[in-house]
């Protein structure tokens, strides 16, 4: 159905149009449930594909949904896969993540700005021609 470009060409479903706050308007596809993994798995950039069930976040409004509540906008000339909450945050699939991203509270006391020494770090131009700078 869509196998060579599928951000490219337009999905074959009727729209209706994506309110933002401003007033502005994009066309969202109104995509049956049926079709819905089709979708995802044509659209989605990532390995692995998230499955209807999974439970993602959107990192623009630090908000949970359900895979199967995505949305797909038409936008330049390219379909758009984006969160449940589009309008609110501007949240596409690259701002999407799930629990093995989230950074637990135990993982973030392990790691801090003090144990990152950036006077180690030398960034002066050496006489080693390999590098291109």
């Amino acid at each position: 159905m869509f196998d060579e470009h599928p951000i490219e060409e337009r999905l074959p479903y009727p729209t209706r149009p994506m309110c933002f706050p401003d007033g502005t308007s994009v066309e969202e596809f109104i995509i049956p449930d049926e079709d819905k993994e089709i979708v995802l798995e044509q659209l989605y950039p990532f390995s692995p594909i998230p499955k209807l069930t999974d439970e993602l976040e959107d990192l623009h409004v630090n908000k949970k949904f359900i895979v199967k509540d995505f949305r797909v906008t038409w936008e330049h000339n390219m379909n758009y896969l984006v969160s449940p909450y589009y309008p609110e945050g501007g949240g596409t699939v690259i701002d999407w993540i799930d629990e093995r991203n989230w950074i637990s509270d135990e993982m973030d006391e392990e790691f801090s700005e003090d144990d990152f020494d950036d006077d180690e770090i030398d960034l002066t131009d050496s006489d080693d021609d390999d590098i291109p700078f």
